[in-house]
């Protein structure tokens, strides 16, 4: 756990600091009145654990705190699911933050328990796309949450491994089991995996694509949430596609299962035997600080007959607390979070997509292909807001026991009961 007190120098002292340190300043001496003390105490809770995230989180947080000198804001930060963990226990001890970051799952939950103060009267709240805000808004118009990026998630590819075999960057199924065969028949596994998004995106991405090119996603799930249809009538295609990747050999399933997401995985995909991995288009700037020893390219998932599906989901979500003590600030804060600039080199930060309608894409090289899937052709959303139970983490479950050697008919039966267990909660 990273505890992060920012800035308690007051703005005179912070003046005085500059004046002394900046240019043509010899000799000078500037005498400022003492600042009062901050009179607000804002705490804000997330998952950005990365000295590189967390950076540009604490320049949001210093720059609105020289704007308001009467708030002082502190981060803190934990990594995975102890994060949501710690969450959870949090709200459910009545001590939540003023701020915290939510995803799907822990915003549904809140959204029900009324713990969630309602953004929808924030000025930025025109300036996200269509897309987001009919993610973002419930059915009475309040709104309970606002993402700060669009992650995305997608296949990497070793290009100098593909080249060395003579295989080319598949841009179908077929061609991804063929460049994968070819691979087991050297001995060799051709995916690296995690044990968390990677083969529940890649089930979602096949099985819910029909229905996002088809704009059917909305009635499909409303009849999912009422019981009139189950969620593995649409999702055993994909998840039979990963049961299939590893009876064929495609994944190791035993060292997917011990693989953690955006760590351990970018290690054994950086060693450089593998020519794909399956994780977060995100991870591509920490993946290539690792400076791994071979050029690579994030592509969307190439799991159709002819072509490929992109998933993305609106991430890093901010909720502020219903129970806020300085609930205006607390808005103020995440107000100002959402302007254009900060947005902007958060998600650049990330390499992650703005949720704004002004919002540029990426520049990373290697995302190029994601990129241009984005602009270009329907996405898939891992965690659609349009889901009223819990299916980024009943998904990840699914994996796992898959993974672990359940077949996929008790898999499927078990995700459709949990499904019915949550909606009827």
């Amino acid at each position: 756990m990273v505890r992060r007190l920012l800035r308690k120098i007051g703005a005179g002292a912070l003046a005085l600091l500059l004046t002394l340190t900046g240019c043509g300043t010899a000799n000078e001496v500037h005498n400022y009145a003492e600042q009062p003390a901050p009179t607000k105490q804002l705490t804000f809770f997330g998952n950005k654990y990365e000295p590189e995230n967390v950076k540009i989180i604490e320049e949001i947080l210093t720059d609105f705190m020289l704007e308001h000198k009467d708030v002082q804001i502190s981060y803190e930060s934990l990594k995975g699911a102890d994060y949501y963990t710690a969450l959870e226990k949090r709200m459910a001890a009545d001590s939540a933050d003023d701020i915290f970051m939510v995803n799907h799952d822990t915003a549904l939950a809140f959204t029900m328990g009324g713990k969630l103060a309602d953004l929808s009267g924030l000025d930025a709240i025109s300036e996200f796309s269509e897309h987001m805000l009919s993610q973002m808004t419930e059915p009475d118009g309040s709104i309970y949450w606002v993402p700060t990026t669009i992650s995305a998630f997608g296949l990497y590819c070793n290009l100098d491994l593909l080249k060395e075999h003579k295989q080319k960057v598949p841009a179908t199924l077929a061609e991804w089991q063929a460049v994968c065969d070819h691979f087991v028949s050297q001995g060799m596994t051709p995916i690296v995996a995690n044990n968390d998004i990677s083969l529940k995106t890649l089930a979602i991405a096949l099985g819910f694509y029909p229905l996002y090119r088809d704009n059917q996603q909305q009635n499909t799930f409303a009849r999912i949430n009422a019981g009139e249809a189950l969620l593995s009538d649409y999702l055993k295609p994909g998840f039979a596609l990963a049961e299939a990747f590893c009876q064929k050999g495609y994944i190791d399933a035993a060292a997917a299962l011990e693989t953690k997401k955006t760590s351990d995985d970018l290690a054994a995909f950086a060693e450089g035997d593998a020519p794909f991995m399956l994780t977060g288009a995100w991870a591509a700037g920490r993946f290539k600080a690792l400076e791994p020893d071979f050029d690579f390219q994030v592509i969307p998932y190439p799991v159709l007959e002819d072509g490929s599906v992109l998933v993305i989901n609106p991430d890093t979500r901010l909720s502020v607390s219903a129970d806020s003590t300085e609930p205006q600030a607390a808005l103020d804060f995440v107000s100002y979070f959402l302007q254009q600039e900060n947005i902007q080199k958060f998600a650049d930060n990330q390499a992650s997509f703005s949720p704004l309608q002004a919002g540029s894409a990426t520049s990373l090289p290697e995302l190029q292909p994601v990129v241009d899937s984005f602009r270009t052709s329907p996405t898939v959303i891992g965690s659609d807001s349009l889901l009223d139970f819990p299916i980024w983490d009943l998904t990840a479950d699914a994996c796992a026991l898959l993974l672990a050697g359940n077949s996929l008919e008790q898999t499927m039966d078990w995700l459709d009961e949990q499904v019915l267990v949550a909606l009827h909660e």
